[in-house]
């Protein structure tokens, strides 16, 4: 049964039970009888045709990127959000060209392949100054680009390091993890945001390795719980790791200087080129709620 037939035939049920002018209780019962009926038809008649589009690897928990202006996740894997990345190690940043999310502020998709991803709003409004090419050491990425970049937090007792091996420890292979995300349009603008004011550079606040600061000028995060990223995961190859997000809907511009200044400065991350993206997921029985 599609969707819309199944829409047709519940509101013909709902129409029925409500026809008299005066309803009784037993036409009201009815009324909501019918509609729960339809409604359990039309949520099994959505998952039905999402597992039919593709091979759905439905026995993994909630899967990252999605779409943060949706609500909708039909995911009931649950598990524990993380503390505040406050109240966590920093242990890892990294960049990803372009956007692996998709919010109100990037929303021009790009393509559907591993350098895919969405690109800033403003990216076709840039001047031909902010789009000069500046050659240096952060690769992967240009002037006009859109890169999301991920602060990865742990529970585990470490130090900041390379890749997401450096959240966990021997004795801590099962940690709380958060990312922080922000999406950036890169730009030949020595007055856009420097990107080294949201490094590491050996920051520690309360006992926690923390940024020097992440950008609070972008929107309020939504929070969700997901997966880890990257362009080895699809929606038939999910990610086993869980993830509290929080993602800011806006985009910043972001200096392209100051990235290669970050890449030459011998970061901790040995990071000095951005990395593929994963495809949007947008099969509910992949994505949590968002509350």
């Amino acid at each position: 049964m599609s969707i819309k037939h199944t829409i047709v035939v519940s509101s013909l049920l709902v129409l029925a039970a409500c026809g008299s002018e005066e309803p009784t209780a037993a036409t009201e019962d009815a009324a909501t009888d019918a509609a729960d009926v339809a409604n359990a038809a039309a949520e099994s008649a959505t998952e039905q045709a999402v597992a039919e589009a593709g091979d759905l690897c439905l026995d993994a928990g909630p899967q990252t990127p999605r779409d943060i202006s949706s609500v909708v996740g039909l995911n009931k894997v649950m598990f524990d959000r993380a503390p505040a990345a406050t109240e966590m190690n920093l242990c890892n940043i990294h960049t990803h060209t372009n956007a692996e999310h998709k919010g109100p502020g990037f929303t021009v998709f790009v393509n559907d392949t591993d350098s895919g991803g969405y690109a800033c709003n403003e990216t076709a409004e840039l001047t031909e100054a902010e789009l000069a090419p500046l050659e240096g050491a952060y690769k992967g990425a240009k002037p006009g680009d859109t890169i999301e970049v991920h602060w990865v937090h742990t529970s585990c007792p470490v130090t900041p390091g390379e890749g997401l091996g450096s959240c966990l420890t021997e004795t801590c292979t099962d940690p709380l993890l958060r990312v922080e995300a922000q999406t950036f349009l890169v730009v030949n603008d020595p007055d856009a945001a420097d990107f080294m004011d949201f490094a590491y550079g050996g920051t520690v606040r309360n006992g926690f390795h923390q940024a020097k600061a992440i950008p609070s000028d972008t929107g309020e995060p939504i929070e969700f719980l997901g997966s880890t990223t990257g362009p080895s995961y699809d929606q038939s190859n999910c990610s086993p790791m869980k993830v509290t997000w929080s993602v800011r809907p806006m985009c910043k511009k972001v200096s392209m200087a100051s990235l290669h200044a970050w890449a030459e400065s011998g970061n901790i991350f040995n990071e000095t080129k951005s990395h593929g993206v994963r495809q949007l997921v947008t099969a509910p029985e992949l994505l949590s709620p968002i509350q």
